[in-house]
Parts: structure tokens; sequence; C-alpha cells
């Protein structure tokens, strides 16, 4: 299909909550789920939904017949993943959204930069030529940059993500960056705080591994760290007491 001719109801969506407190912290969302991710993460939440080839399971004249309904109770839409940035037709299905009055974010780990821009409003070197299609992005930070390709399982992750992640704190775009934090990443945890800084990010909310929807590999190997709530806690508090430049908080979520 020309990209030209992609359209929002060809937006693969996996699944549709009507109504999160979560996903957008402080608004009241419907969260979109869209199919296909590029990135292969052990702790990932949503692995039945990584497969882009997989048809979407919720048409998305379902969004539509929400929205009609919840004119007046819900302030936004969420998209999420997988990575929502992966599908070409994100950009026209975030257009109608914002045409039906609701606010737009946007969950990315930043796997294309490029598509990115076209939300953000941005050119390549980041500057502004046009008004910005989200409102929010909660942004994933994975791993420090050299710990990227590692845990994603793609080369090149990092330069994506780095040059995504430097877009956003460029656009002046509402943003939460975020870590999820595994017993293998305890120790990437003040790199990642350091290279937030580098490029200009203001804090960073720690969120902690649960086995809940991760694959029954990483939930095994999670079961096997008896105390990890607790070395989580002491990395995280570790974290918040040298967050100088950037300031580190821990949530529930996740």
């Amino acid at each position: 299909m020309s990209l030209d001719r992609v359209a929002a109801p060809d937006l693969q969506i996996a699944g549709l909550v009507p109504l999160s407190t979560v996903d957008w912290p402080g608004r009241l969302a419907a969260t979109v789920f869209c199919q296909g991710c590029p990135w292969a993460c052990s702790y990932c939440h949503n692995t039945a939904i990584l497969d882009p080839r997989v048809p979407g399971a919720v048409a998305w004249s379902r969004l539509e017949q929400l929205l009609e309904r919840r004119h007046g109770l819900l302030d936004a839409v969420v998209f999420s993943g997988g990575e929502a940035t992966m599908q070409h037709a994100l950009v026209p299905a975030v257009r109608r959204v914002r045409e039906a009055g609701f606010a737009v974010g946007l969950h990315t780990g930043g796997a294309y930069p490029g598509r990115l821009a076209t939300l953000l409003g941005v050119g390549r070197e980041g500057a502004r030529r046009e008004a910005p299609l989200v409102d929010w992005i909660g942004f994933d930070v994975k791993a420090s940059w050299s710990g990227y390709a590692a845990l994603v399982d793609r080369p090149g992750s990092a330069a994506k993500a780095e040059r995504s992640l430097g877009m956003l704190l460029h656009s002046g775009i509402d943003h939460e960056l975020r870590m999820t934090v595994t017993p293998a990443l305890l120790s990437e945890v003040s790199r990642v705080v350091e290279a937030v800084a580098r490029v200009g990010g203001g804090s960073l909310v720690l969120q902690r591994a649960r086995a809940d929807g991760a694959d029954a590999a990483f939930a095994a190997q999670l079961g096997r760290v008896g105390d990890w709530e607790e070395r989580f806690a002491q990395t995280a508090d570790a974290a918040v007491r040298r967050g100088e430049s950037v300031g580190v908080r821990v949530s529930s979520r996740r």
C-alpha cells in the first residue's frame, strides 16, 4: 500500500482499554495497544502483541464509537504497544483523534525517530516545523546506550533511541521518562541517569519489573530472585539520593 494512501482504519490494534487512569498520569484516557514491535526486551509484559505480522484484533471503528460515547468523560487517547510508531497508520490515526476533540498521548521507546519527528512536528535537525500531533509522551529509556543492543536484541537500537530522546527533550512536549528495572539491569540504573542528564533530561521514573504478562522464561527468572523487591528498593533509593541533575522517583506502575 502506498504510504500516501494509509489511513487511520489501517491501524492494527491489538487491544483497547476504554478507561485508564495510569497510562497518562493525571488524565482519564482510552488506551490503544498497537500490534507489533521491532525490539525483543526480555521483560516485555505485552509479548502477545509483538509480532507485526499478526492482524489487529480490534477494528478502528470500535475506537471511534467509544470516543463518540465518551465526549466529556474522557480527556485523551494514549497510543501504546508494542511500539506504536512502527505503524505508518499511526500518524493519520492520531490526526483523527485530535479532530474528534481529544488530547493524544504516546508510549514509545524511540525505535522510529523519523515517525516520532513527524508526531513532534520537528525536522530531522530537531527544529520546529509545524504544530505537534501529540500532547504528551511516555518515553521508555531501556538501558545505557552501550547496553541497548543486548537488551532489545537489535543492532543500531541505541542510536535510534538516543536520537528520539534528544528530539523529544528539545521539542517542548510534555513527557515522562521512565526505565523498567530488572535484576539484570540494576547496575544500569546509574548509567541511565547519567545518560538522561547528558541529553538534557530533568527527571526519570523507575519502574520495578514484574512477572505478570511477561513470557514464562522471564517470569521464572524473576521468581528465583527471592529478595527482588528489596533489591529494587535499595537501588532506587540510592538513585533518588544521588539525583542532583536528574530527579529520580519510583512508580508503582508497570
